[in-house]
């Protein structure tokens, strides 16, 4: 039987981090006993497989991410690892034991043979498979690093740090080149919105940061969803991105103009860790504490056209449903985000 998305994935610790290969349809999950998973995954009722696992990380798994040629597998540990798997049968290729002298937080495949790796402390370090080594170091920021982001040339490399800050570094030249100043908040995610043109940084104070490209000094907007937090984003359009927060809603957000379009999907009171989409962007896959991975049908986000002109609406009504599974229709699913914040929600637990 046919299915408009894959069914959950179910896992036995909580899911920290996926990833969508670039091209076929595989999805990579890490858990915070530090196994990391590889699944195919269909939209045939019952298709579902996992393919092989690893248990090489000591501790929790933080990232995951395919290089571009989606032939390795990246994988990011608190343990202060950085693993290199083959994607056909998860071998260990490629090991840096002590990486980092703090705990690894994220990692992103800049091309096919350097990649950057940011961790806790607000280190960066930039390696080349080549020379086996890191080949820029840096540590410009105060908090750790959340997410990370490089501009289509490979050239700009983006840091979203605990501490507010967004980190510009240069890749080619292997140096720093700037901070933007402190925002409210840590900056929890990253994403090249408008063709490359603006950076969009979501915060845990749930507000939405955009930077114009050649301007990383100052935010040029902001944008206060309502939402607890902003946790995880990805972009979908060149100007919708989707947003997991604390809450365990997925909102799907235009930008400029700004505006809230309604809720692709859910996990129920549970804060969402990590968002993927799939190649061709009609897929969207999230992991949260439930330690499931969930698929949503974003394919309608394409066609979406929002104008300048806004309605007047209603303060706290319900987030309109942008697809099959969202709850739209479950009145008692909305009532308690009208109360704007749950306390407990709020007081989600650290993931590791």
């Amino acid at each position: 039987r046919l299915r408009d998305t894959p069914e959950d994935i179910c896992f036995e610790a909580t899911a920290n981090a996926i990833a969508l290969h670039p091209a076929r349809p595989l999805l990579a999950a890490g858990d915070v006993d530090g196994d990391v998973y590889l699944y195919s995954y269909s939209c045939t009722e019952g298709e579902n497989r996992q393919l092989w696992s690893s248990g090489h990380h000591l501790k929790s798994c933080r990232d995951v991410a395919f290089s571009q040629d989606g032939q390795k597998l990246f994988t990011v540990s608190k343990d202060k690892s950085v693993h290199i798997l083959t994607v056909e049968e998860g071998r260990l290729e490629t090991r840096f034991p002590k990486a980092h002298s703090s705990a690894l937080n994220c990692v992103l495949p800049i091309d096919n043979h350097v990649f950057a790796t940011g961790d806790d402390s607000g280190a960066l370090k930039v390696w080349d498979l080549r020379k086996g080594d890191a080949i820029l170091e840096a540590r410009q920021q105060e908090e750790y690093i959340s997410a990370m982001a490089v501009d289509g040339n490979g050239k700009i490399l983006l840091t979203a740090s605990g501490d507010g800050t967004l980190g510009v570094f240069n890749v080619k030249r292997r140096r720093f080149e700037l901070l933007s100043e402190p925002q409210n908040g840590d900056l929890t995610s990253v994403g090249l919105l408008k063709r490359g043109k603006k950076v969009a940084c979501g915060s845990s104070e749930g507000t939405i940061y955009l930077f114009n490209w050649d301007g990383f000094g100052a935010a040029s907007d902001r944008f206060a969803l309502r939402a607890e937090s902003v946790d995880c984003m990805v972009p979908i359009t060149d100007s919708i991105v989707c947003v997991g927060s604390l809450d365990g809603v997925i909102r799907a957000v235009n930008i400029l103009p700004n505006r809230v379009l309604g809720c692709v999907g859910q996990h129920l009171g549970e804060p969402i860790e990590q968002l993927a989409v799939a190649p061709g962007g009609q897929l969207l896959a999230s992991c949260a504490h439930d330690q499931k991975v969930k698929f949503w049908d974003v394919s309608a986000l394409g066609g979406l056209v929002v104008d300048d002109y806004r309605k007047k609406k209603k303060k706290g009504g319900p987030l309109r449903a942008l697809s099959g599974k969202a709850a739209g229709s479950g009145e008692d699913f909305f009532a308690d985000l009208r109360d704007e914040a749950e306390p407990e929600a709020a007081a989600g637990s650290d993931s590791d």
